[in-house]
């Protein structure tokens, strides 16, 4: 039977202000007693999050069986971790074990243990192509934890140095995101970037767990083979949208299971 994991990024607040809805994202699907996703990618503080947010994530994933990721970023919280950055090799991977470490803290105080690593924003589409920078990361995880799977995009650079390293790879894909003919995403300043009509959003997530390919942004049908399935928590209706995806494949004969 085909399996996929269902990845939101969750923990997106800071102080007082909340993005993502990290309780229903959270919430068991009643009659069966699971949670909408099964691995939640963890703000660290770098780009969002802070410690008591952190804890109580931490807390709620663990009550529900849900992994735990270290969501890592530059450090760039007025930016939403979004913006550009040139942060030298040392201190990036100096910066990505601080993430790591910090969430651990919460992570084994709530029962449970960081399960994998995955960059956020302008760092997850940084370390597609550039070498430098997916070499740092690859440092800071390794520093961390040298079992850590690293998850991110087919083909990247991350993924392609992870490995090498020896540490466990794991290939995700978004179904709420457009794709270039590259099979990269295509930048969030573009028109058309998020896919936001929901009919469209469970069509693609079957397309990729089934068939491993989706439509990209100009009609081409590329392939994208994918162990984990990202579902943004700060689109408008993500939590309803989250639980569509999982009735629709499962209803298809996916068996929807973390990967770590």
């Amino acid at each position: 039977m085909t399996s996929i994991d269902l990845n939101a990024d969750l923990g997106e607040g800071f102080g007082r202000w909340r993005l993502t809805d990290d309780e229903r994202l959270l919430s068991v699907v009643t009659e069966r007693l699971l949670s909408v996703v099964t691995s939640a990618n963890v703000a660290c503080g770098f780009h969002a999050g802070d410690a008591a947010t952190m804890r109580r994530v931490c807390e709620l994933a663990a009550e529900r069986g849900v992994r735990i990721g270290a969501q890592v970023s530059y450090r760039d919280l007025a930016g939403f971790g979004r913006r550009a950055m040139d942060v030298p090799p040392a201190e990036l991977a100096a910066e990505v074990a601080y993430q790591i470490g910090a969430l651990e803290v919460f992570a084994r105080a709530a029962g449970a243990r960081v399960a994998y690593v995955k960059p956020h924003g302008a760092l997850y589409n940084r370390v597609v192509h550039d070498e430098e920078q997916a070499a740092a990361v690859v440092d800071g995880v390794l520093l961390a934890d040298a079992t850590l799977p690293v998850l991110g995009l087919p083909g990247s650079r991350l993924l392609e140095l992870a490995g090498k390293a020896g540490l466990p790879v794991v290939t995700e894909a978004f179904a709420d995101r457009a794709y270039t003919d590259a099979g990269t995403l295509v930048p969030r300043a573009h028109e058309g970037a998020v896919v936001t009509d929901p009919e469209a959003v469970v069509e693609r997530s079957l397309a990729l767990a089934r068939a491993g390919e989706v439509v990209s942004h100009s009609g081409a049908r590329i392939e994208v083979r994918a162990r984990s399935l990202c579902l943004h928590g700060d689109t408008p209706g993500a939590v309803e949208l989250a639980r569509r995806v999982r009735e629709r494949l499962e209803a298809s004969g996916v068996r929807v299971e973390a990967f770590a």
